[in-house]
């Protein structure tokens, strides 16, 4: 038995859409029109309906008890005003069993996270396709760009996969370290760089030798009208060690100071922060007197090429661009070059004394040497040999010069053509110097601070040919004030002094005897050994290097008064290789 629904009367309106403004007819009242047992309950549009009535499923086991209650949005609640109780064999179909099959239809897409890991850094925001299409086009180069990196890097690692890396190939150690040796002490490099001392300014004790004229033409010298580099076969340059100089000996005995040493080795120990390759300085303690010395044939004689650069060497000691042939070729350079930049006319200023190392009748190098006294405490004081190799006159005032010379051997090895170069992006050429060759321009700018030069002279020399080290062309000079160039290098005077002091303090902290101070070939440090007394001696045979490998002769008998080391080695060491 199904109701009948009745519907009320519709007024009519005849001039136009919607109900009349007023009508006179009434809504039927609900317990008249409306069929018995149905509640009524107005409603907003904003509240979600459930089903009305279900008349595709069956309900046989149709049971009041089991009638939904179902939270869901779209299930009917049994709290809902439309939940009402009907007589089920009179209307069998008016409650479903379930209701959970019912779901409404969400059209809007599903919202994504804002944190999630893939959109955590990249929130997409909309944008034009034009421009989406260009930085699709974007991330596709650089995409290509890496994949051409990596593919390069990959190559270059290939065809250097049989040579060793270059700590491997050149870290060795300058000396060779004999088992009887006693190690006392390393010193990390680390702890070098807190040091500072302060020492005033330095007393001259005695001037020696003569200096020529620098020649200010070659200060116009550009690679476009480069000069040929000269050789001096004639004159005479000496590499005298600290107890060799009979200069050093006379002030010594005299009680002038504590501590006796060299331009050269306090600058090796000032810049030793800075140096890759192995080197040794032989100290001595003799009573209260403590002499620092270089070994005969010392890697302090030579100028290291590319010791701080990444570019590997090659081993092989043959081979014109090894590390030990660059040196040699280098300190060839820098004494020829010294001496080709001068005015040859005769015109000399000398000294208190001429030069202590050569004999009467010899031709020896523009070269003077300044012996200085430096107070280092109330009851220390330290002399040094300090050199300057040239002279010019400012304002009727005679200036001081130091002479050092760069080389370049192949452009590939440091990536910057010198004669391509130079002229226009010269800062350039020196900032790559600077950084292949840390420790030797270090060393020069110390050793001109140490001698108190005016004026620091930088020569830039090329070979004519890569693979020619026989001849090479002058391409330019510069000139430097050299506290004005250690300030653009980071070269603190006071921390360089700083290193000298605590050295100094712990070396006279030692017994009497011999000791010899190593960097360490492969690590940041410097190590102090204690060796036997004949060390280093002409009788004292420690695996000597074959002849043609010797830089230096065998020292001469220096007790008759001449120092060891008075003939031109590097140029003997050169003309033996063209041999």
């Amino acid at each position: 038995m199904v109701g009948v629904f009745e519907v009320g009367a519709v007024p009519f309106n005849p001039d136009g859409w919607g109900p009349p403004d007023s009508t006179t007819a009434t809504v039927p009242s609900t317990t008249t029109t409306l069929p018995p047992h149905v509640p009524f309950a107005p409603f907003s549009r904003s509240e979600k309906l459930g089903r009305i009535a279900d008349f595709t499923r069956s309900f046989a086991n149709a049971n009041p008890s089991n009638r939904p209650s179902s939270g869901k949005p779209g299930a009917a609640s049994s709290e809902s005003p439309f939940d009402f109780s009907l007589d089920l064999d009179t209307f069998p179909l008016a409650y479903p069993e379930d209701d959970s099959s019912f779901r409404l239809v969400d059209a809007k897409p599903p919202t994504r996270p804002k944190f999630g890991p893939k959109w955590r850094f990249n929130q997409h925001r909309p944008q034009l396709p034009q421009r989406r299409d260009e930085e699709v086009e974007a991330r596709k180069r650089e995409a290509e760009k890496e994949r051409a990196r990596r593919d390069r890097l990959y190559n270059l690692n290939r065809s250097n996969q049989n040579q060793q890396r270059r700590e491997a190939a050149i870290f060795k150690s300058s000396v060779d370290i004999q088992p009887e040796w006693n190690m006392l002490d390393q010193i990390p490099f680390s702890t070098f760089s807190k040091l500072s001392f302060s020492v005033p300014e330095p007393e001259d004790l005695l001037l020696c030798g003569a200096l020529e004229y620098y020649d200010r033409s070659f200060d116009r010298i550009t690679p476009k009208n480069e000069r040929r580099l000269e050789r001096f076969k004639n004159r005479n340059f000496f590499k005298v060690t600290t107890t060799d100089d009979p200069v050093i000996r006379r002030l010594a005995n005299e009680d002038k100071a504590t501590v006796f040493a060299t331009d050269t080795i306090l600058a090796t120990l000032m810049c030793a922060p800075r140096s890759v390759y192995s080197w040794d300085i032989v100290i001595q303690r003799v009573g209260n007197k403590l002499f620092f010395d270089k070994r005969d044939g010392s890697q302090l004689d030579l100028l290291s090429v590319h010791e701080t650069s990444q570019e590997p060497l090659p081993e092989a000691k043959d081979d014109i661009n090894s590390a030990y042939s660059l040196s040699v070729e280098a300190a060839y350079i820098n004494q020829n070059f010294s001496q080709q930049v001068l005015v040859r006319d005769g015109n000399k200023v000398s000294f208190d004394e001429p030069n202590p190392f050569a004999n009467e009748g010899d031709e020896v190098a523009s070269v003077a040497y300044r012996y200085r006294r430096w107070k280092l405490d109330n009851d220390m004081y330290l002399i040094a040999r300090c050199e300057v190799q040239s002279v010019v006159e400012v304002n009727n005032q005679k200036s001081f010069l130091t002479l050092n010379a760069l080389n370049e051997f192949d452009p590939k090895y440091s990536g910057v053509d010198w004669r391509q170069k130079l002229e226009t992006q010269r800062g350039a050429v020196l900032a790559t110097e600077l950084k292949n060759n840390a420790n030797k321009l270090a060393k020069w700018t110390a050793q001109s601070i140490l001698a108190s030069a005016d004026l620091m002279k930088l020569g830039y020399v090329s070979r004519v040919h890569p693979r020619d080290h026989f001849n090479h062309v002058i391409l330019g000079v510069v000139g430097y004030k050299p506290r004005d160039f250690a300030a653009q290098i980071n070269l603190n005077t006071a921390n360089m002094w700083g290193i000298v002091k605590s050295i100094v303090d712990l070396c006279m902290k030692l017994n009497e005897g011999k000791y010899v101070l190593v960097k360490d070939p492969s690590k940041p440090q410097v190590r102090i050994y204690e060796v036997p007394a004949d060390a280093f001696e002409n009788d004292y045979v420690e695996e000597p290097l074959p002849e043609e490998e010797q830089v230096q002769p065998p020292a001469e008998d220096t007790e008759a008064g001449e120092p060891n080391g008075t003939t031109n080695d590097v140029e003997a060491k050169e003309t033996e290789t063209q041999t």
